[in-house]
């Protein structure tokens, strides 16, 4: 009898020398790609062919809206009740109602001017407005201009007034709050915000407030932003189409069928008595004025978009401060959610059709699947059936959505039309930072709560008059920032973008190898934007 040898598995070589690796890994690849990969693969198309359909229809659904809106909407001043403040030589000033101007700050040493000349330039009777100048800044040097400024146009017999706390707890949101806790403020009936970029034209008051005064059901008027430094560069072109679809259709559709929208933090003025019945000013997220306006809708409060009334203001022109924001305004709106939801539901004084508008289409389908489906669907799962062709992934997903819902987004910004291709490629790569800051929020995870105020750089201090000075401003503001111990180069680096533009670029090899849908058109092209925005380089190309 043969007595059995025991059989062991022996590598073709010892320390590494001739030993097959790739044959290792592509066995194990083979043996888990049909009972897992395969499955969970279909399964995350499936998820995002839903997500895409439910974006396609909120967009086909917006787009109908807006048609209906600009073609058989009555104008605000129709649908309203309007009447223009009037000069009266017996009653005076007094048929004008008292408004407060804030101007929240933070170390705004390059826009402080404009912003407080602006709204000091507001035509409005002097005895019936108040100016109040939020100043957080921790450099004393800004701190000692802005009140400098004050005090020159006080000088001028303008009713300004420079307020500073101790701390700056609850960042705007709480700068905001304090404000409206003084003595001189009880009198006002009215708020109007602006950011310290912003700059409203002379006759902002006079073209909003009869709304609020005719109206007592509205709580807010919002005003329309535009950007004085749109075509500074790439990426201000790109942030302009973006916002342009926010302004031209979101805002105005909420307006027009539900009377609400969220509010965008500035360029607004609000009725004081709203912001008391609401709870006032809270800072449990990042999105204080999406907040309050949630909180003021629910209590019945109407509010009104005016998109012809339009205050001027400045884009984030560096990778870093759009970064920032973008989080901010991501993660901000998911964390909202997440407090909020339940309130919603249960609210009683809000018809029905109402809270599911706010809670499917502003806050679902616009601030959480809008990102989510952006970055997995198009730069994850399409790339990744690729390398595992037994997925089949519809053409109409693929391509006809997407194409469909690009085209109804730039109808905001026709005069970018041309670059909405970058466009597209650029947004994905935004997505990937939108998405993880979507999840913090609704996790409430680590920079849940995190305020980084968005950098200006002034370039528009002197209405573009030449591009060779706005360079000079921006090297001097960059110059006057902390240096770092690394350099310039590793600072620019955004490594999670920069494995992505790897990741994409071996799918498009692949794809230009054994695919057969020739998607590495696509993913080549895409793995060149996360490229670009992995070394930090969108906000220079021009």
């Amino acid at each position: 009898m043969v007595e059995s040898q025991p059989k062991f598995f022996i590598p073709d070589s010892i320390n590494g020398v001739n030993f097959d690796v790739a044959a290792q890994i592509k066995m194990v690849w083979e043996v888990m790609k049909a009972p897992l990969i395969v499955p969970l693969l279909n399964l995350a198309v499936y998820i995002s062919l839903a997500m895409a359909l439910m974006l396609f229809m909120e967009r086909v659904y917006m787009g109908i809206v807006i048609i209906l809106v600009k073609l058989f909407w009555k104008k605000p001043h129709q649908r309203y009740k309007f009447e223009p403040l009037q000069d009266d030589e017996e009653l005076g000033n007094s048929n004008y109602p008292v408004v407060l101007v804030q101007i929240p700050m933070f170390n705004e040493k390059e826009v402080y001017k404009v912003s407080i000349g602006a709204a000091c330039n507001l035509s409005w009777p002097a005895d019936r407005l108040v100016i109040q100048v939020l100043d957080d800044s921790t450099d004393p040097t800004v701190k000692q201009m802005v009140e400098m400024e004050c005090q020159r146009w006080a000088s001028k017999g303008i009713n300004i007034v420079y307020q500073i706390r101790e701390t700056r707890g609850g960042y705007k949101a709480g700068a905001l709050k304090e404000g409206l806790k003084r003595n001189y403020v009880k009198h006002c009936e009215y708020v109007a915000i602006f950011d310290a970029d912003f700059r409203p034209e002379p006759d902002f008051l006079r073209r909003s407030i009869p709304f609020l005064v005719g109206n007592p059901d509205i709580a807010l008027v919002q005003a329309r932003w535009r950007f004085v430094n749109s075509d500074e560069c790439l990426l201000t072109r790109m942030q302009e189409m973006s916002l342009d679809y926010h302004f031209t259709v979101e805002q105005e559709v909420g307006s027009a069928t539900h009377a609400f929208f969220g509010f965008n933090g500035t360029a607004g003025i609000w009725r004081i008595a709203a912001i008391n019945e609401a709870g006032g000013w809270k800072d449990r997220t990042t999105v204080e004025d999406m907040d309050l306006a949630v909180r003021a809708s629910l209590r019945g409060w109407k509010f009104l978009y005016l998109g012809d009334l339009q205050a001027k203001s400045e884009l984030p022109s560096t990778l870093r401060a759009f970064r920032f924001q973008q989080h901010r305004w991501s993660c901000g709106p998911a964390n909202l959610f997440r407090k909020m939801v339940m309130e919603i539901v249960r609210n009683k004084k809000v018809r029905f059709w109402k809270k599911v508008y706010v809670i499917y289409s502003f806050f679902f389908v616009r601030k959480i699947i809008a990102h989510m489906v952006t970055f997995f669907f198009y730069c994850v799962v399409i790339p990744l059936t690729i390398l595992v062709p037994e997925v089949h992934v519809p053409i109409w997903g693929a391509v006809y959505i997407p194409s469909v819902i690009t085209i109804l987004n730039s109808v905001g910004t026709p005069r970018s039309i041309h670059l909405l291709f970058y466009w597209i490629l650029f947004e994905n790569v935004m997505s990937l930072h939108r998405t993880k800051a979507t999840f913090i929020g609704l996790l409430e995870y680590g920079r849940a709560n995190e305020w980084v105020v968005t950098e200006k750089l002034g370039d528009s201090v002197n209405n573009n008059k030449n591009k060779s000075g706005d360079a000079a401003k921006k090297n001097n503001a960059i110059k006057a920032t902390p240096k770092k111990t690394r350099s310039k180069f590793v600072e620019r680096l955004n490594l999670l973008e920069l494995g992505f533009a790897a990741f994409l670029f071996v799918c498009g090899c692949y794809d230009y190898v054994h695919g057969k849908h020739n998607y590495f058109i696509y993913l080549f092209l895409q793995t060149l934007t996360f490229s670009i925005v992995g070394f930090g380089y969108v906000g220079t190309i021009v």
